[in-house]
């Protein structure tokens, strides 16, 4: 393998351009060249090429974003938008693909491969930590960290005020980004997807510290649980609790921004190394990943359909601690 290229697509994530950083200076390293494609599949569409070298990606690695930029292609869904970026990866002489995204990133690569047989191996990039086959993915602890910070500053008001207040954090369909900051920022409740939590649970905790003459509350939601987002659920128990100063906030895509915290640059950096070398190894339709500080390789499939499960001593000290 002489050439290959790197993109990043879906949702961008503080680690990437370590992991960018990585493949460019590691095919450099084993004598590949090596092409950013700008934009993900649509730029991959559009031939949007860009020759990288060591220098290319010199003072990134501490930068949040993605300096190959990132976007949704609906053409690269079609049969005939995926011949034109397989079209475009011929003419450029690209053999193997480094693809840095979440499962809708995988999914496309995976047909890609089936269809046209470009090799490619997947680096986990997303905060939402939802991908099965990596313990962390890359933005995952920044993410968590700049959620945390708001929901101390959020703490500080909400005692000041004697308030509940509600904070939605992303994640998806995961409760990964929402955990930690229950446990590290003292909050009472955390509703994520994957426990249920029913409002009518939420409403005896809540009433049941109010008793207590507890009167400030901080609940966090994550944004895809079942129950509905964080103003639903506040109108939900304001309306049983009417005594409840409530107030909600949702931190939003500043998650997403952000300098990556050291764990995001090493994993990032880590992957990024192990994507490129996957590749000369003749690995194709993986995801390079790591479980209990081990590298792995889990097939595309595998990431895509299995459920990443909650360690369910997290909801225990949950519990505990909020007692």
């Amino acid at each position: 393998m002489k050439r290959i290229g790197v993109f990043t697509s879906g949702g961008d994530a503080p680690g990437m351009n370590a992991a960018i950083r990585a493949v460019v200076r590691t095919a450099t390293y084993h004598g590949i060249e090596v092409y950013g494609i700008m934009r993900g599949y649509s730029g991959m569409i559009r031939g949007e090429f860009v020759k990288l070298d060591s220098a290319s990606v010199s003072n990134t690695v501490q930068k949040g974003g993605t300096i190959l930029k990132s976007a949704r292609s609906h053409s690269f869904r079609s049969k005939e938008g995926r011949q034109q970026a397989f079209d475009q990866l011929v003419n450029n002489g690209i053999e193997g693909l480094v693809a840095i995204g979440g499962n809708g990133t995988f999914a496309g690569a995976m047909i890609f491969e089936e269809e046209f047989g470009i090799p490619t191996v997947g680096a986990p990039g997303t905060i939402d930590n939802d991908l099965y086959g990596t313990d962390y993915t890359i933005g995952y602890d920044t993410a968590v960290n700049t959620a945390l910070e708001c929901v101390d500053k959020i703490r500080d008001t909400a005692d000041s005020h004697d308030r509940c207040f509600f904070i939605e954090v992303m994640g998806r369909d995961s409760g990964y980004i929402a955990i930690p900051c229950a446990i590290g920022g003292g909050a009472e409740i955390v509703m994520v997807p994957e426990t249920q939590m029913s409002v009518e649970a939420a409403i005896e905790t809540l009433r049941s510290g109010w008793q207590r003459h507890k009167t400030s509350f901080i609940v966090i939601v994550a944004e895809g649980d079942v129950e509905g987002n964080a103003h639903h659920v506040a109108a939900h128990i304001k309306a049983a609790i009417p005594q409840l100063d409530t107030r909600v906030t949702v931190i939003g895509h500043i998650q997403r921004g952000g300098s990556p915290t050291a764990a995001d640059r090493l994993l990032g950096s880590q992957i990024g190394i192990a994507a490129v070398e996957g590749l000369m190894n003749g690995m194709r339709n993986v995801m390079a990943g790591i479980i209990d500080r081990k590298l792995v390789y889990t097939p595309f499939i595998d990431t895509i359909s299995k459920k990443k499960p909650i360690n369910q001593s997290f909801m225990r000290m949950v519990e505990i601690l909020s007692t």
